[in-house]
């Protein structure tokens, strides 16, 4: 596959010539080398991105949304291929690889069929004097900056509705899976995006030529998926020249058990909300609330189910768990457990980092974790569940919302009407109300607090990437 940087519709290597390496996390071992993109190569980037912007904002929705729509076909007879090479970089479980290639595709037909819906308006004005026309337009030259966590699924929710919109796009990759990110590219040239719309830029220095791209004026949106600490950064770059941003931010999701609840349901939700993708996941449930009164039951099950799991790399096919991305991530992790266990808190299973080769992190479950525990406060990303007990609603709800973030939450009961108040009671962008999993296409995904700005997926997502232009006109 090609590997050097994609720009104005040709794979051209870095103008320094500098390449850097892409492991795999399962053994450390180097899979491919890759073109290291520099400031000047991002400034390319956005000039064939600002060249091809007219013309393909002036392209008829439907033909946009005829080219997604080929996209969507591309990725899905490849939903292997995709699959393998994901599992390769980033070390998830093959389920958990096709399920996002699958996922990912479906960001193309959805905004495929969105292409032709950035409706506006008409209206008279209160005073009568005139009409109050209001039309949608691209927003303009677009730079997405994409985590390693769903290298596929968090490049499609942001290049098919900047596309759909008719915006032009430069694609910042995490250097940690770039190859996706690449593979991409090819498809959707192959798709028919014409020459320069669409630009791949792998880097190493991703701080500097993300800064370089938002201080150019041509640039009028940054789309940022990542951690609070970085899109606080970004937020404070875009401000120099008043970037149009969305992002979609870090998250501390709570998983609220209450009395009532189906158990066995509760359980099933937990392992997809937990362990999507091995809990590298900014929707993973990150903290457990459990009903004293079914706490026992409830950590009896989930630690069988996780004690279960069989650990492996991801090319294995019976891997059911793969390796954390790198190594920083896996002594994070493997820190923020030592520090509940040396708390108080107890493993019932799991709780010890294994020995050998590879980023890995058992399935772990911990029960008699202190509320006041950083394993708690930090996003773990990691397959590491802690459980705290409560007495009432109101103090599940207060410990679910002692957080600076607010992205989701998940919340189990069998009583429908009480699922929905508290489900409004939470400080959360989403909610999963008897559900472990929230992402969908069609839907709008974003949080509150420092979780992010904007919404991705659903229409919201396709006006993100418009402006709304009013026109005051008599006729």
């Amino acid at each position: 596959m090609e590997t050097d940087l994609f720009i104005g519709g040709k794979w051209i290597p870095s103008s320094t010539g500098d390449r850097f390496d892409v492991r795999d996390p399962a053994t450390g071992s180097v899979i491919a080398s890759v073109a290291d993109g520099s400031v000047q190569d991002a400034l390319a980037a956005v000039a064939a991105a600002s060249d091809a912007a007219a013309s393909w904002a002036a392209t008829p929705a439907r033909v946009r949304g005829e080219h997604l729509r080929r996209a969507f076909e591309l990725m899905t007879a490849r939903a292997s291929t995709f699959a393998r090479l994901i599992s390769q970089e980033n070390g998830k479980a093959p389920a958990d690889a096709h399920s996002e290639v699958l996922y990912a595709a479906e960001f193309f037909r959805w905004y495929a069929e969105e292409a032709v819906r950035a409706l506006g308006s008409v209206a008279t004005a209160p005073s009568g004097a005139n009409r109050i026309l209001v039309v949608r337009q691209p927003v303009g030259v677009c730079v997405l900056v994409t985590p390693w966590n769903f290298p596929a699924a968090m490049a499609t929710r942001k290049i098919a509705p900047a596309l759909a919109a008719g915006c032009t796009v430069v694609l910042k990759p995490a250097s940690d899976t770039p190859l996706t990110a690449l593979a991409m590219a090819e498809l959707l040239a192959e798709a028919g995006i014409p020459d320069g719309v669409v630009n791949v830029l792998p880097s190493r220095s991703s701080g500097r030529v993300v800064s370089a791209m938002l201080h150019d004026p041509r640039v009028r949106k940054v789309s940022f998926t990542g951690s609070t600490e970085v899109g606080r950064l970004l937020l404070a770059e875009a401000a120099d020249n008043v970037v149009n941003t969305s992002m979609e931010l870090g998250g501390n999701a709570p998983f609220l058990v209450l009395a009532d609840a189906d158990l066995a349901a509760a359980v099933d939700g937990a392992m997809i909300a937990k362990m999507r993708n091995g809990g590298e996941a900014c929707t993973a449930a990150n903290r457990f609330y459990v009903h004293r009164s079914v706490a026992g039951e409830f950590t009896e099950q989930l630690t069988a189910r996780m004690a279960a799991l069989r650990l492996g790399p991801g090319t294995d096919a019976d891997t059911q768990v793969g390796p954390l991305v790198n190594e920083d991530i896996a002594a994070k992790v493997d820190g923020l457990v030592r520090d509940a266990l040396a708390a108080g808190a107890t493993a019932t299973t799991g709780g010890t980092r294994p020995d050998g080769p590879g980023y890995y992190y058992p399935p772990t479950v911990l029960t008699d974790v202190a509320p006041t525990a950083a394993i708690l406060r930090e996003e773990i990303f990691g397959p590491v569940a802690p459980i705290v007990t409560f007495d009432t609603d109101e103090e599940a709800v207060a410990y679910a919302n002692d957080t600076e973030y607010g992205l989701v939450a998940y919340v189990y009961t069998r009583d429908l009407t009480r699922g929905l108040r508290i489900s409004e009671a939470l400080e959360a962008g989403m909610i999963g109300l008897n559900r472990g999993v929230v992402s969908d296409p069609a839907a709008p995904f974003g949080g509150v607090k420092q979780s992010g700005i904007g919404r991705e997926g659903g229409h919201e997502g396709l006006l993100d990437y418009t402006e709304s232009k009013y026109i005051a006109v008599t006729w």
